[in-house]
């Protein structure tokens, strides 16, 4: 499999990338704003580069080329998920997965919920991400959204838990190293029991009035 990861340089698409070198034999196209200045290739057997902008539909079809599934690590401007979803479609990739964040549906609820309004919820980048999963879920593409939770790291620690969309939100943080996890058991999955989902992301256990490290 050939896999597309747009926003590469960031930390859950780093994790991602040695994971899939690591632990699989897909190859990976790593897509960036300055990809080459800024990132590295380990397997130049496996791995590309390009540099590109989100909003650049050309570019994004030139580095679609041959690929199965593509993995947006930032979904934070709806001017670019929907430049990413016509690209798409004219490359004829359709699985697609990408990073959203939680609240999107007013889905969290208790002192939780309103702590992550306060946080989070009157900034524009808010709006733009409720717009983005807006265009993916209108889409024809094989999407699965993930709404994640308030994001920490820690080694070793890849426990998460689900929610699906109707469901209240529970859970008020999650490792990167967890996220990663879920994004790999999604890319190895066999079926299509992921098409067509949006998922809320969090780590079991973790249902307070805020994170941790607040």
């Amino acid at each position: 499999m050939k896999i597309l990861i747009l926003g590469a340089v960031g930390q859950i698409a780093h994790m991602l990338k040695s994971e899939l070198l690591n632990k699989t034999s897909h190859s990976t196209v790593l897509y960036a704003r300055n990809g080459h200045k800024r990132l590295t290739l380990i397997d130049k057997s496996r791995e590309e580069i390009f540099d590109g902008d989100f909003k650049d539909k050309d570019k994004l079809i030139d580095a679609m080329k041959d690929v199965d599934l593509v993995y947006i690590n930032d979904m934070g401007d709806d001017k670019s998920t929907k430049t990413i979803i016509n690209a798409m479609n004219d490359a004829g990739v359709r699985r697609v997965i990408a990073a959203s964040v939680l609240g999107i549906y007013d889905e969290v609820p208790g002192a939780f919920g309103e702590w992550n309004k306060r946080m989070i919820g009157g900034i524009p980048r808010m709006q733009s991400q409720i717009e983005s999963a807006r265009l993916l879920e209108k889409s024809k593409l094989d999407y699965t959204l993930l709404r994640l939770t308030w994001l920490y790291n820690e080694n070793r620690n890849t426990k998460y838990m689900i929610t699906h969309k109707g469901e209240p939100f529970v859970g008020a943080q999650v490792t990167r190293q967890a996220v990663t996890q879920l994004i790999m058991d999604i890319i190895e999955e066999k079926s299509d029991k992921y098409f067509q989902t949006s998922l809320g992301v969090s780590e079991p256990n973790t249902d307070w009035a805020k994170p941790s490290f607040y």
